[in-house]
């Protein structure tokens, strides 16, 4: 008989790792007037890491949703569901069942940035806002160069405590 992957104990940590990043998005950030620092990506990332790019990818649209139903901040737009989704498949693609390196790790982060969160969401809120891309782009672009480095600093430390990934599950 083959192990099934998804029993209760993993179902169980992927809720709490969504959970996580809701609260991470919600509540858990710095903002400034040009940036606004958020963790939300580390719990996905973790999932990505553990479960493969299918259940991150899930997990990240699920929980996008879900932190859109219980605290809005604006209307809800499927494209930015989308985003959510493609964000935990290339955290999963890049970092599960592969070495934890510093290399992966940066080219999970910069994927990420440059093709949702530069790419994607700007179109999204360029829809939404109905303003011109060059209006809304070099404030993005700003933003996600002082991010990108900090989200790489984060998730290579969470990866490379020896704590937090036993803690974690974390090969």
């Amino acid at each position: 008989m083959s192990e099934n992957k998804y029993d209760a104990r993993s179902i169980s940590k992927i809720g709490l790792l969504m959970a996580l990043e809701i609260v991470l998005t919600q509540f858990i950030s710095i903002e400034t007037p040009i940036v606004r620092i958020g963790f939300g990506f580390l719990p996905i990332a973790i999932v990505g890491m553990l479960y493969g790019p299918w259940i991150a990818g899930t997990a990240s649209a699920i929980a996008d949703i879900v932190g859109t139903i219980l605290f809005g901040g604006g209307v809800f737009f499927p494209g930015f569901v989308l985003s959510a989704f493609i964000g935990g498949m290339i955290y999963g693609l890049i970092l599960y069942k592969k070495p934890k390196s510093l290399k992966r790790i940066i080219i999970a982060i910069l994927l990420v940035t440059v093709f949702v969160n530069l790419g994607l969401n700007t179109i999204w809120l360029t829809i939404m806002l109905d303003k011109a891309i060059l209006v809304i782009f070099p404030t993005r672009v700003v933003q996600n160069l002082v991010l990108a480095p900090v989200n790489i600093m984060l998730l290579y430390f969470v990866v490379q405590n020896k704590t937090l990934r036993k803690a974690i599950g974390i090969e």
